[in-house]
C-alpha cells in the first residue's frame, strides 16, 4: 500500500491576509494601466555562479523637481508604497545566456544562477512582463581572495537608533533620506579596507526591509561608502510566524557566505545597540576559520538611550581549539580603524 502524500504546509493566517491585500492592490493598479517592473539590488558571486537579488514591484510615479531636473526630497514612507507582485516570472540575462526565475510571495528574487564571469563588478540585465531590461550588477569574488567585509547598516554606518520602535518608525517612514547621517569615520574605514584588500567582497547585511534598498544605495553613494552587495530582508509575516526573525536572517546569510566562500575570512562589523555581538559570537563559534576579526561600534550615550541601552561587549573571542580572534570596539570609524591596526588586522 502506498504511503499517504505529505500534507501541504499551512501558511500563517496573517501571511495569507497580507497576500490577499497586496493582490487587491495589484488588481486596482493594473486596472489603472500600471505595469510591474524589476528593481535590482547589488549581488555577488564566485567562480561559475552568481547570487542575483531584486524585487518585482508596481511603483508609484516618481517625484521630480521640474526646475532643477533632480530628484526631489524623498520621505521614507515612499519606499514602502510600491506594490509587490507575487510569483512573477523574471528574465535574467547574464553574458548572453537567458534564465527565467520566479519571484516569491513578496515579489523578492533571490536566486543562485550558473555563470562564468570575470572577477570584480559585472553587469547583467533583469526584465519582467516584457518590459525593457534593467541593468543590474554583481560582484564576483576570485578564487584567490582570502578576505572580506560584512557590515551591519543601522547604527553601524548610518545613525538610526533602530531598536526603539517609535524611533525606527520615524527614521524609516518620515525622515527625509537626505537628513540621514553617516556614522563618523565609517566610510573612511570601509574604503581603507577595500583599498588595502583589492578584490575583496563588501557585504552590507541588515535587518532592514528590501523596500529601503534604493534609498540605502543612494545614501552609501552620497557619503562615499564603497559599493557592495546588499542582503536585506522582507518585512512582514512568514508562513509560520507574525514577523521575520532578524537574528535568523543574519545568521543564515553568514552561514551561507561561509559555505559559498570557505577560504574567505570575514571582518564582521556591527554595533552594540542590537544583537550584533551575540550573532557574530555565535557565528564565530560555529565557523572559527571564517572570521578574521569582529569590530563593534559602541553607541554614544545619547544613542544608547534612544536604542534602549547596550547589549554588553567583550574584548576578545577565542574559538575552540583555535587562535585568538581580535574583538575590538570604538565609538566611530576612526577609533575602530586604530584598534584594528593595533590588533594587526589592518596594516
Amino acid at each position: 500500500m502506498s504511503s499517504p502524500s505529505p500534507r501541504p504546509e499551512r501558511i500563517h493566517w496573517f501571511a495569507r491576509l497580507e497576500h490577499r491585500f497586496h493582490a487587491w492592490r495589484e488588481r486596482r493598479a493594473r486596472r489603472r494601466g500600471r505595469t510591474a517592473t524589476i528593481v535590482p539590488f547589488p549581488g555577488y558571486g564566485g567562480p561559475g555562479w552568481v547570487r542575483v537579488v531584486g524585487r518585482v514591484l508596481i511603483l508609484p510615479k516618481s517625484r521630480t523637481d521640474a526646475k532643477a531636473g533632480k530628484d526631489a526630497s524623498v520621505r521614507g514612507w515612499r519606499s514602502f508604497v510600491g506594490i509587490p507582485v507575487s510569483f512573477a516570472t523574471v528574465t535574467i540575462t547574464i553574458a548572453g545566456v537567458t534564465h527565467e526565475v520566479t519571484a516569491d510571495r513578496g515579489g523578492v528574487v533571490d536566486c543562485r544562477i550558473p555563470a562564468d564571469l570575470a572577477a570584480g563588478w559585472q553587469e547583467m540585465t533583469m526584465a519582467v512582463e516584457a518590459q525593457d531590461p534593467i541593468p543590474a550588477r554583481v560582484f564576483v569574488v576570485a578564487e584567490d581572495v582570502r578576505f572580506g567585509v560584512v557590515s551591519d547598516v543601522d547604527d553601524t554606518v548610518m545613525v538610526t537608533a533602530l531598536p526603539r520602535p517609535l524611533i525606527a518608525a520615524w527614521n524609516s517612514f518620515v525622515v527625509d533620506e537626505h537628513a540621514r547621517t553617516p556614522v563618523p569615520g565609517m566610510a573612511v574605514l570601509l574604503e581603507r579596507l577595500m583599498r588595502d584588500n583589492p578584490g575583496s567582497p563588501m557585504i552590507y547585511l541588515s535587518t532592514g526591509a528590501w523596500n529601503i534598498a534604493p534609498t540605502l544605495n543612494r545614501f552609501l553613494s552620497r557619503h562615499l561608502f564603497p559599493a557592495g552587495a546588499m542582503l536585506l530582508t522582507d518585512w512582514g509575516p512568514t508562513h509560520d510566524r507574525w514577523f521575520r526573525s532578524g537574528r535568523d536572517h543574519k545568521l543564515g546569510n553568514l552561514a551561507r557566505l561561509a559555505e559559498e566562500f570557505p577560504h574567505v575570512r570575514w571582518l564582521l562589523i556591527g554595533d552594540d545597540g542590537q544583537h550584533d555581538e551575540a550573532i557574530y559570537g555565535q557565528f564565530l563559534v560555529e565557523h572559527p576559520d571564517n572570521v578574521a576579526a569582529v569590530a563593534i561600534r559602541r553607541l554614544l550615550p545619547a544613542e544608547a538611550v534612544l536604542a534602549g541601552g547596550r547589549t554588553g561587549g567583550r574584548d576578545e573571542e577565542i574559538a575552540d581549539g583555535g587562535d585568538p580572534v581580535p574583538w575590538v570596539s570604538a565609538e566611530d570609524g576612526a577609533g575602530i580603524l586604530d584598534t584594528l591596526i593595533t590588533a594587526g588586522v589592518v596594516r
